[in-house]
């Protein structure tokens, strides 16, 4: 495999960079600055998003018959290691990276036509209806009934954990149709609409979202909600299948750009951090630590290098998406532990994601220094990345049995 870039993929390297350059302008940059996660308010988001749906490479893993730019294997890492090297804005995944592929592969023509354009122009917003309370990494025991009543199914139940539910026009959801098979085979794959009668959107506050900020996370509530049966994916019965599909696009992407992204921020903070001899970079203990994460960030590079050449060749992800799910995340954690550790008692103030929201030309005054303001939210976010898209101790079973066939 050649893992160096040629003139082309050079020459397409600086085309991105112009890019961004020209497009990612001063307002976004200073509210992606100031953001824990990656994500802007709605409008921020669609703003960018229809910026690279101009240019063509809004969605780069998509094929070219449904709007895809038609990229290598090797451009798609270009292409997402440039974004993260500019921490660019992360790319709302439930329209773009999840629904989107099993509308492509399972959808009726016309639910292709309805949705696949609107999620490109980043017109319509999704979410993804998937835990419940007592039902999350293991998502086959999802209890939410689905009941038809002429050509329509009745919804009764609740989601949990829904994130950026009320931002939403629009869910992808699992639904119980049937409770006399294998629990698996009682599931079918839904889409509705979030203004529908009988859905309720509630709030779940965590750690780093304060009452007057936006929280994340929701509980959705269903109360009779009625869905045509036309907005079905696939067969009924068959939503295990397609929600197993998915999880290939969920868990499989690309690490390694927003890694090195992530340590290039922890090396500024432990540069201006003082110690008793110096700065903390300069402490044996503190750089080991840097040494060995970035290390692994190389090793997982590598890896993912050799799968998504696989990719170009038309394979799937398959169970190696759970490899790279579950030392991505942990390697998140990780960065996000060692920039903690760098600020020290002096980020505790910023613990909520109060500051995330300050918009460009306010006059309020961050409670610590500039550099430490989402080191504390970051790390208390990242706990989640070892348990959203199947938690990693699913990932491990999943490996053993597919791969080591344990």
């Amino acid at each position: 495999m050649e893992l160096g870039f040629s003139e082309a993929d050079r020459a397409f390297q600086s085309e991105v960079r112009d890019w961004i350059a020209e497009n990612y302008t001063e307002d976004l940059r200073e509210k992606q600055r100031l953001t824990k996660n990656g994500y802007l308010d709605k409008d921020s988001m669609v703003t960018w998003q229809k910026r690279l749906a101009a240019k063509g490479w809004a969605a780069p893993n998509w094929p070219v018959e449904h709007g895809g730019p038609g990229f290598t294997s090797t451009q798609k890492y270009i292409f997402s290691m440039e974004m993260s090297l500019a921490n660019t804005p992360t790319l709302s995944p439930m329209g773009f990276a999840m629904v989107a592929p099993v509308i492509m592969a399972f959808g009726t023509e016309e639910q292709k036509k309805q949705h696949l354009p609107s999620i490109y122009n980043s017109d319509i917003w999704w979410c993804q209806g998937y835990s419940e309370p007592g039902s999350g990494s293991d998502l086959a025991s999802l209890a939410m009934k689905a009941e038809k009543d002429g050509d329509h199914y009745v919804l009764n139940g609740s989601k949990i954990w829904t994130t950026h539910a009320q931002r939403a026009d629009w869910m992808f959801c699992l639904v119980r149709t049937s409770v006399e098979e294998k629990p698996q085979k009682g599931i079918s794959f839904v889409l509705l609409e979030m203004d529908t009668p009988g859905i309720t959107v509630r709030p779940l506050r965590t750690l780093d979202n304060p009452p007057e900020g936006e929280q994340e996370v929701n509980e959705v509530f269903f109360e009779n909600v009625r869905v045509p049966i036309s907005q079905r994916i696939g067969e009924e019965g068959k939503g295990w299948t397609y929600a197993k599909y998915l999880l290939q696009f969920e868990r499989g992407n690309a690490y390694s750009p927003g890694l090195r992204a992530m340590m290039k921020k922890v090396r500024k903070i432990a540069s201006l951090q003082e110690t008793g001899g110096g700065t903390l970079l300069s402490d044996p203990d503190f750089s080991r630590k840097i040494a060995s994460t970035e290390i692994a960030i190389e090793a997982l590079d590598f890896t993912e290098m050799r799968i998504f050449s696989k990719l170009s060749a038309g394979e799937a992800v398959g169970p190696e998406s759970s490899m790279l799910k579950c030392t991505g995340s942990e390697l998140q954690q990780q960065i996000s532990e060692l920039a903690l550790e760098a600020t020290g008692y002096q980020g505790m103030p910023a613990i909520q994601d109060t500051w995330a929201h300050i918009m460009p030309g306010s006059n309020a005054e961050p409670p610590v220094p500039d550099h430490f303001i989402t080191a504390v939210p970051s790390y208390f976010n990242y706990r989640k990345t070892s348990i959203y898209a199947g938690s990693n101790e699913i990932q491990r079973n999943i490996m053993s049995k597919m791969i080591l066939g344990l």
